[in-house]
């Protein structure tokens, strides 16, 4: 058999110009139309084609891949600048970041650090509870982690490939690889569309969904040899390649479509622009992309993308805006081009200079000291917050009695600060969120349920079932169960409502399939009373998939509903942090229906008992962020887990008349 042509590995100035371009693009759509650009697979398939022909070129010098020189040197090119972006990233978070997003921003520094951001951020992508977070100055590294995972991953693929095909297969090498690289791209791509129609917040940072983009460039780099047009079929492809690449952002909505096989498009335009670039024209794109200014640009396109978001989030945050001006992106930009080229010049080109073949030890040491400062910056600023957290365990009923303040008729001083602070509400969750099957997976749909509250021998048995405005009903049932004797089994799907409706496509697949699932320990061991919401935000009638639900129940158990609580304009912790709790209530009437849900329903089922808990969150005109000195949310629309237990009390009263009635 005919091994394919060899790929030698040379300089190709057309990739550093589709850095630049990708790179500039990225910051460009990002700061003026707030949208994606598509420019991140871009650099994908521009990694897969380069490090594709890097690696061959390897194996052919020296039949293997040396493992450390091969980890070191990539951490040479990868950590100088990546490391000081994130402890620059940590720092201002720490001085200009209100104290509540501190709590969702800390697991990012070890995630951008240690390039598993992306998985961070798939996994709060469907996280109900993770939804409200607003944009994190370190979100962008969640494609140098894919890109880092990738770098780790190739070299193993290509060695055994190259092992099999040469000592098991006795087949070409290239020929081996370009069938394996083949079945990659389809096996991924295949993965892709169809996680991308089922989950896209999911897929748009899954790596498996990214990994054909990748294998497209390695198949490119095996093929090149044989891509040869005409002159003007080259000028012609060129050019329209860079134009797909430009306007991809404009022609699709990247955040909504990518990966799947919109991806296509932005990686069709790199092909294209490679291809014609082999064959060469007069005035062809490749005369531009590797002209001067672009091969600079393209130089430092990687610090270039490190700065402008954090720099982008900080200014965002420390003049409280929600746009950017003409001028302020002028700012943003130059800022980003200084500090790329000080990076580049004062940390990554001393570091690149060193030989890690002749000096491993001092590579080694140099690495470790780029990590070090990020990791105890963050350990600290993780400890101080869990420090302030626990210091939510005990606090004080006269002080802060929260919804007591209304149900006892108590009347705080006004001179007290609020509680939970800002850094606490955030993280200070239900208990049930730490313990083990006490929650459901966002992406499965196994049913799994813990039992807590008095577990020997309790008089009553609730079943706790539903999405997070169930689920903050919790601390509550908590508070009540030794009163009560009473036993709570946690049934909970973050994002997912007790419904048989999916609310045209709201609720996901896995979701529904839950609800199915549920009903069968639901029957076989009934509770006394499923504890769920009666309705959904302000609507004034309740849903049908939920009159459904509860009459499968009906003749086996008792359905407590709950009306769910208002929903608030801002985020309240925030809010409170900033403004003040005067500067952050809602009216009535824009978060409560007028008259309770169930009043304006029919055919509801004889097994359910409502309750309306509307007094301890708004009175006759305002709902209100504090009460009783207690933060009532702990984002817009979640109760704060110290306000859930302090309506305990009266939230028994409605129990106890469900259990006995």
């Amino acid at each position: 058999m005919i091994d394919l042509r060899t790929q030698e590995k040379k300089f190709r100035p057309e990739l550093e110009g589709i850095r630049a371009v990708a790179a500039l693009l990225v910051a460009v759509y990002h700061i003026w139309l707030g949208s994606v650009s598509g420019g991140v697979d871009v650099f994908f398939i521009v990694s897969g084609y380069l490090i594709t022909t890097s690696l061959l070129s390897r194996m052919d010098r020296q039949g293997r891949i040396n493992f450390s020189e091969y980890l070191l040197g990539l951490g040479k090119r990868l950590f100088p600048i990546a490391f000081i972006v994130i402890l620059f990233t940590t720092v201002f978070s720490i001085l200009i970041l209100p104290k509540s997003r501190w709590v969702e921003t800390i697991p990012e520094v070890f995630s951008s650090a240690f390039y598993f951001q992306n998985w961070h951020l798939a996994n709060n992508a469907v996280d109900y509870l993770g939804q409200n977070n607003v944009a994190s100055p370190f979100q962008h590294f969640w494609a140098l982690s894919i890109q880092g995972q990738f770098y780790i991953t190739w070299p193993l693929v290509i060695s055994v490939i190259y092992f099999i095909a040469k000592k098991i297969l006795k087949t070409p090498v290239r020929k081996t690889l370009l069938s394996v690289l083949s079945f990659i791209f389809i096996v991924s791509i295949s993965y892709s569309v169809h996680i991308t129609n089922d989950n896209q917040p999911w897929a748009y940072f899954d790596t498996f969904a990214r990994a054909w983009e990748f294998s497209l460039g390695g198949i490119l780099a095996l093929l090149i040899p044989y891509l040869r047009f005409h002159k003007f079929v080259s000028f012609v492809i060129g050019w329209l390649g860079l134009a797909i690449i430009a306007f991809t952002g404009i022609l699709l909505p990247v955040s909504n479509v990518f990966p799947g096989y919109a991806a296509l498009l932005p990686t069709s335009g790199v092909m294209l622009v490679i291809i014609a670039a082999e064959t060469g024209s007069h005035f062809g794109v490749e005369r531009i992309l590797g002209s001067r200014p672009f091969l600079y640009f393209g130089s430092i396109s990687y610090g270039f993308y490190l700065w402008h978001w954090p720099i982008l989030i900080f200014y965002y945050a420390y003049f409280g805006k929600e746009s950017v001006s003409n001028l302020a992106g002028i700012i943003i930009l130059l800022s980003t081009f200084v500090l790329s080229i000080l990076s580049i010049k004062l940390l990554e080109t001393p570091v690149r200079k060193i030989n890690v073949k002749q000096s491993k030890i001092k590579m080694s040491g140099i690495l470790v000291a780029f990590i070090l400062p990020v990791v105890i910056v963050g350990v600290s600023w993780m400890v101080y917050v869990d420090q302030s957290q626990a210091r939510l365990d005990e606090y004080s009923l006269v002080d802060h009695p929260g919804a007591r303040s209304i149900s006892n008729n108590i009347t705080p001083s006004s001179k007290i600060k609020p509680i939970p602070s800002a850094i606490e509400a955030k993280g200070h969750l239900p208990s049930f969120y730490g313990k083990e099957n006490c929650s459901s997976s966002g992406t499965s749909s196994k049913v799994t349920t813990c039992s807590l509250g008095e577990l020997e021998n309790p008089d009553y048995t609730i079943a706790l079932v539903g999405g997070s405005h169930s689920g903050h009903w919790f601390p509550a049932l908590e508070k009540m169960s030794e009163n009560l004797n009473l036993q709570i089994d946690v049934y909970i799907k973050d994002a997912c409502r007790f419904s048989n409706d999916d609310f045209d496509g709201l609720l996901t697949e896995s979701c529904m399939e839950w609800n199915d699932n549920l009903m069968e320990p639901l029957m076989s061991n009934p509770p006394d009373l499923v504890f769920t919401t009666a309705n959904i935000n302000i609507e004034d009638t309740i849903p049908e998939g939920y009159l459904s639900k509860w009459k499968e129940l009906q003749g086996i158990t008792k359905v407590f509903a709950v009306r769910d609580n208002p929903r608030m304009n801002v985020d309240i912790p925030l809010c409170v942090e900033e403004n003040g709790a005067d500067q952050c209530s809602s009216p009535r009437e824009d978060a409560l229906s007028a008259i309770p849900p169930w009043e304006n329903t029919e055919n509801i089922s004889d097994n359910v008992y409502f309750a309306d808990m509307s007094e301890y969150f708004c009175d006759d005109e305002t709902c209100h962020s504090v009460i009783g000195n207690v933060l009532v949310y702990r984002d817009r629309h979640h109760i704060s887990t110290i306000y859930s237990e302090t309506m305990a009390p009266a939230l028994e009263e409605q129990i106890v008349k469900a259990l006995k009635d």
